[in-house]
């Protein structure tokens, strides 16, 4: 296989289907490669001591996807050797267990797909415009990352 037929790809969805990790991961493998690293963010079933029973993911789409492209671009500016990367979200309700977000990066070493799929994740919690609602038994609440600028800014 020449390079230029694997030219490196950004594969960005946000949608509101069940996301798949071996779809996902699929997406990234590279004959060129022998790490293709992925991040699953599941739904749990508590937090600070209240039963969730699911999650609502709501989008800024058009400006969510542009900012995923610039996590991209970052990425290979940050780790060149990285090929493929795949950025999944998933909105509206996703179950305790299912997945939220699934993140994959391959590259020729492990180093460089752990850090970017490290870097993606943080970096898509800090400044993508993707606000969840956790619902509870008996009530909600929508939740800030905190590692979000914006959620700052005003205090």
């Amino acid at each position: 296989m020449d390079e230029n037929e694997d030219t490196p790809k950004d594969f960005i969805k946000l949608k509101s289907e069940k996301l798949s990790v071996d779809e996902v991961a699929e997406l990234v493998v590279s004959p060129y490669c022998g790490a293709v690293s992925v991040f699953v963010g599941t739904t749990r079933n508590n937090f600070e001591g209240k039963k969730v029973i699911h999650l609502e993911y709501e989008a800024y789409t058009s400006m969510a996807e542009t900012e995923i492209k610039k996590i991209c671009r970052d990425v290979r500016q940050k780790w060149p050797s990285v090929k493929h990367i795949a950025v999944y979200h998933r909105l509206g309700v996703v179950p305790i267990t299912e997945a939220s977000v699934i993140i994959a990066v391959s590259s020729p070493h492990r180093a460089e797909s752990l850090e970017a799929v490290t870097y993606c994740i943080n970096t898509l919690k800090a400044s993508v415009p993707i606000w969840k609602k956790e619902i509870y038994e008996d009530e909600y609440s929508w939740k800030e990352n905190k590692e979000c600028f914006w959620a700052n800014s005003e205090k």
